[in-house]
């Protein structure tokens, strides 16, 4: 049984604004503005792949500039999940599709030349419904832990080793976090309903728990989130065939990101402009993708070959957490840096190829402006 609003106590209230708030303070501005390290010999900058998330982009402007103070060669385009962000003259979004071929969802990066969004209302459409089913899930997983899903919980309690203890403490913060929802609901920005909400909120609780005991807690929010995310029917996403050909009306450039996580689709043969073969998360096959997109543009023989991307995937919120509830992998990202592209064994297949961070960014900005 839920308790009434007049049981949410106000460190609570206070903890779950932190959670939404999505106004910088001068520490978090500085944060963002000034990074930790610079790279003043890298003169190309790639970046096709990264999440702006509430950041504005004149902080994130000024990141980038300071990242890499000597480039002379750029093409850089956000690609928030299902959303359209725009940089300089560039506009991008990650798109969630549905492949039915192999009953797998995969993901698209869409890049545009932004002007050509004036006739974008069917594409913007399509990516309202994925932004609202996506963000429908948080209340599935919400409801998976308070109501309880006894199965679900079961199964990630096993998964992950949780103790009773540790179960209790989630349940119960899961049940603060829906009555703060609820109370809130007309306030919290549409971007916040996502299920990192739950993790954030939680992370907050470090102060007040032993660090040890959030992480045990985490592992097992990330079973349960995994176990609820099977559940969700992939055919209310679009097909991606769908996505391609209304992006592509709208001269649109196509990136298949983590191929390495949904290997049929390099069997698809979709109308793309090539694969992300190196990325933070999909490391392990890098030179085996290369190889393949090599030998397929020798197939194909033709003025489109297929090229080869390397992804930061930087989450700019996790920049302006305090440093000790930062995710650490995920904080270590940076917008435009794929060291792939200097790894000497790497390269050896890059030349094979003939493919360099140059030569993309000059053949990629060229497709875009045609």
């Amino acid at each position: 049984m839920k308790s009434s609003d007049a049981d949410i106590r106000e460190e609570e209230q206070l903890r779950f604004e932190v959670c939404i708030r999505t106004r910088l303070d001068p520490q978090q501005k500085e944060w963002v503005t000034h990074p930790e390290k610079v790279y003043p010999r890298q003169s190309a900058v790639l970046a096709v792949h990264w999440h702006p998330e509430y950041i504005p982009m004149e902080f994130i402007r000024q990141r980038i500039e300071n990242l890499f103070p000597n480039r002379r060669n750029q093409l850089i385009i956000p690609t928030q999940h299902n959303q359209i962000t725009e940089y300089g003259p560039y506009a991008g979004v990650e798109v969630d599709c549905y492949s039915t071929g192999f009953h797998s969802k995969v993901q698209l990066l869409i890049h545009f030349q932004k002007d050509k969004l004036e006739k974008a209302s069917v594409f913007k459409n399509i990516l309202k419904h994925t932004f609202t089913y996506r963000s429908s899930q948080l209340f599935s997983f919400l409801r998976a832990l308070t109501q309880p899903d006894e199965q679900i919980l079961q199964w990630a309690a096993e998964e992950t080793g949780a103790t009773a203890e540790v179960i209790d403490f989630v349940r119960y913060q899961a049940q603060r976090l829906e009555m703060l929802l609820d109370k809130n609901y007309d306030a919290v920005p549409a971007a916040s309903i996502k299920n990192k909400l739950i993790r954030d909120y939680i992370d907050l609780l470090r102060g007040e728990h032993d660090g040890l005991f959030i992480d045990r807690a985490q592992t097992f929010l990330r079973a349960v989130k995994a176990k609820v995310k099977e559940g969700f029917p992939l055919s209310y996403f679009y097909r991606t065939n769908e996505v391609i050909e209304e992006a592509r009306s709208l001269g649109a450039g196509i990136v298949i990101p983590h191929p390495e996580q949904f290997w049929p689709i390099l069997l698809a043969d979709y109308d793309v402009d090539g694969y992300e073969v190196w990325n933070p998360q999909s490391q392990e096959y890098t030179e085996f993708l290369i190889t393949v997109l090599n030998r397929r543009n020798k197939q194909i023989n033709n003025s489109r070959p297929l090229l080869v991307f390397m992804g930061d995937d930087t989450h700019l919120s996790e920049k302006v957490k305090d440093p000790v509830a930062r995710d650490k992998e995920k904080a270590s990202r940076e917008i435009g840096l794929q060291p792939g592209w200097e790894d000497m064994q790497i390269r050896k297949q890059l030349l094979k190829a003939g493919m360099d961070r140059a030569r993309v960014i000059q053949e990629y900005s060229a497709r875009l402006a045609g």
